[in-house]
């Protein structure tokens, strides 16, 4: 790598160190070193999941939280044994949150825009056969449609995740998706700050929540926060004013968006900067994203190689759940584990964390850099922006794309000498993966799916560049694959 700091890198350093005086301290002095006898932060013997606690309520919160944004569902052509749960595999997700409440986790995270709308139920019926002492329940007010911006539907969306949730009181209620942008009834495109006064101030959706929150129906009051900083810095400054109190926030946080974040997409914010400001507030961090929707899990072979060279025997994962549990602050982890497998590894990284040390956050930034010259579509395969109306798969297309990016079979130039093996690489995977009907050529640019896109990217357009990527590759001379 070349040693000069250029002046994007000058510029970076130097803004994450004013704006987030303590981050990269913080995350330091809260790790050990690697060579260390594992231990937790809280003294836990080796087996056990580390655990943080609330500083508000003093409550003793799993690092890894569990994510029912992924629920595994049903073989297809299954049918449903219980209509209330549509196709989710219940009796799967009864038997995984078993499996995280009897090895730690109690941190569970919903919302009623997941799964189709049946999270907030499916979680439900899953913790309620078990003491509600014994767990936490994290859900949104998700009221996202200018139809649930009435203070009476956006009551109205409060209660009924209570019935759904089997429960009288919320642990840790967050106002869902805060800097998103928003449409309204009419189509006029909102701003962010735009978006949150007509979902939580005009209606007095917030004072509302407060008052809930004073009467025991809500035990924690926060935001989870995507997009526009602005609404970040006047959130927190309203904290600092003592106008409203924040019990906590959720934030994206890895290693790629530590100070990739804003360089990716100008619309997001660095980690380094969120968590920062939330730490020199003492506001509680919940951490989402820790694998990017699984990207840091799935990065390109020779990434992958020096990960698995720096620690034999421990997945590629592991790195980004090590780094996103280890800064001082963070009360605990989301990761959304659709399958048995996952949730054993994740418990085990997290029994107890080992954190990062100075020499592997150091070793994490130069992985970033690689991974970001990439240049791949930030898609974290979160499913807002679908369904599609003209029917296109579109996390499916941005999947196949970073993958051919990854692993090479992206070419830009019918000069380069692995031109025709990247096309056809490229050209069978794409129909294998997504039905010609559902491809990026059938977008025709309406632009309904990107309001809904946390990670902000501009859709169509992202769309619009790959078909006619495609299209080049179709028009090739080599017409064999």
């Amino acid at each position: 790598m070349d040693k000069t700091l250029s002046r994007r890198n000058f510029i970076k350093y130097m803004a994450a160190g004013m704006a987030a005086t303590a981050s990269s301290s913080a995350l330091l002095t809260a790790c050990r070193a690697k060579d260390r006898a594992p231990a937790t932060a809280d003294g836990s013997d080796a087996g056990t999941m580390t655990m943080r606690v609330n500083p508000n309520t003093g409550d003793s919160v799993s690092l890894l939280g569990y994510g029912m944004m992924r629920l595994p569902m049903l073989p297809e052509g299954t049918q449903p044994t219980d209509a209330a749960t549509g196709p989710f595999d219940q009796d799967m997700v009864n038997r995984q949150v078993d499996y995280a409440l009897e090895h730690g986790v109690n941190y569970f995270d919903t919302s009623p825009a997941y799964c189709r709308g049946l999270s907030e139920r499916c979680t439900g019926i899953a913790l309620s056969r078990h003491p509600r002492s014994s767990y936490y329940i994290a859900t949104k007010l998700s009221n996202f449609a200018p139809q649930t911006w009435t203070a009476e539907a956006s009551r109205e969306m409060f209660e009924h995740s209570l019935k759904e949730l089997q429960t009288d009181y919320v642990d840790y209620l967050l106002m869902h998706g805060t800097g998103m942008g928003a449409h309204d009834a009419s189509g006029k495109q909102l701003t962010g700050w735009e978006a949150f006064e007509a979902r939580y101030i005009s209606n007095g959706i917030l004072d509302w929540l407060v008052e809930q929150k004073a009467a025991g129906r809500i035990r924690n009051l926060g935001f989870s926060y995507h997009g526009d900083v602005s609404v970040f810095d006047r959130l927190l400054a309203w904290h600092d004013e003592g106008r409203y109190h924040w019990d906590f926030a959720q934030i994206e946080l890895n290693y790629l968006d530590w100070f990739y974040a804003n360089e990716i997409n100008p619309r997001n914010t660095d980690a380094a900067y969120l968590y920062g400001e939330l730490k020199r507030r003492g506001i509680p961090a919940v951490i989402m994203e820790p694998l990017l929707g699984g990207r840091l899990a799935r990065v390109a072979d020779d990434i992958a190689a020096e990960l698995l060279q720096r620690a034999p025997g421990q997945s590629v994962a592991h790195w980004a759940f090590r780094f996103a549990g280890s800064p001082e602050g963070v009360l605990t982890v989301l990761s959304g584990m659709t399958y048995m497998e996952h949730l054993r590894e994740n418990v085990a990284t997290y029994s107890p964390l080992r954190p990062i040390d100075a020499d592997e956050h150091e070793f994490l930034m130069h992985i970033a850099e690689e991974i970001y010259g990439m240049k791949t579509v930030p898609c974290n395969e979160c499913q807002y922006c679908m369904p599609c109306p003209y029917g296109l798969d579109i996390p499916a297309i941005f999947v196949h794309y970073n993958k051919c990016i990854r692993e090479g079979y992206v070419k830009q130039s019918d000069l380069d000498p692995a031109w025709s093996r990247a096309r056809r690489a490229f050209l069978i995977g794409y129909d294998r993966a997504v039905p010609r009907l559902r491809q990026a050529d059938h977008c025709i640019g309406c632009g309904q799916c990107a309001p809904h896109c946390p990670q902000q990217i501009d859709i169509p357009s992202e769309l619009h560049h790959i078909d006619q990527y495609v299209e080049q590759l179709r028009r090739s001379s080599d017409s064999r694959y």
